[in-house]
């Protein structure tokens, strides 16, 4: 028998969602930047990134991005993805900085999914497999789409100011 059942079952799974997210959510908070910088698979001179208009043409990005809400300014020290305060060039990697951070975030809070096995039929564990991709993939298709147009503005940018200089997009 589960270890909780009816409004218990519902009640442990908010908590679980709520206390996972504002664990992984501090913990990335406090992350050094170097662990986040390095190479970025979504750069447009990696081989495995996908072009800016596959986001835009087949994913629609543009559509329903302005529906996603930005909690990077949640936790003390973030900062708001959605908008670009100043165009120089630190400022922009360091938004591309906390776009990573964003991401890795969704990428650990997809899977609490799991843990609802305990205590939850395989119906309630569907509901929330379904719960976790539907709020997770598209913040994390987000953060790889606004990194490439950061990357590509970041490229602009120090091509106008020094136009022998090649970006570089790590911490």
């Amino acid at each position: 028998m589960a270890p909780f059942s009816g409004w218990g079952a519902v009640a442990a799974t908010a908590i679980l969602w709520l206390f996972w997210s504002l664990l992984i959510g501090g913990l990335a908070n406090q992350l050094p930047d170097r662990l986040l910088g390095g190479r970025d698979p979504c750069q447009a001179d990696h081989p495995g990134a996908a072009p800016l208009r596959f986001y835009e043409r087949w994913l629609g990005i543009r559509i329903w991005k302005p529906w996603i809400p930005d909690a990077g300014n949640a936790l003390p020290g973030g900062i708001r993805k959605g908008s670009l305060a100043r165009r120089d060039p630190r400022a922009l990697q360091r938004l591309s900085l906390e776009t990573r951070r964003a991401e890795l975030v969704h990428w650990v809070l997809w899977p609490a999914w799991m843990v609802t096995t305990l205590w939850l039929p395989p119906s309630g564990v569907l509901i929330n497999l379904i719960f976790a991709t539907l709020f997770n993939l598209p913040c994390l298709l987000l953060q790889r789409y606004n990194r490439l147009r950061l990357g590509r503005t970041l490229s602009r940018t120090l091509r106008s100011h020094h136009p022998n200089k090649r970006p570089s997009m790590g911490a």
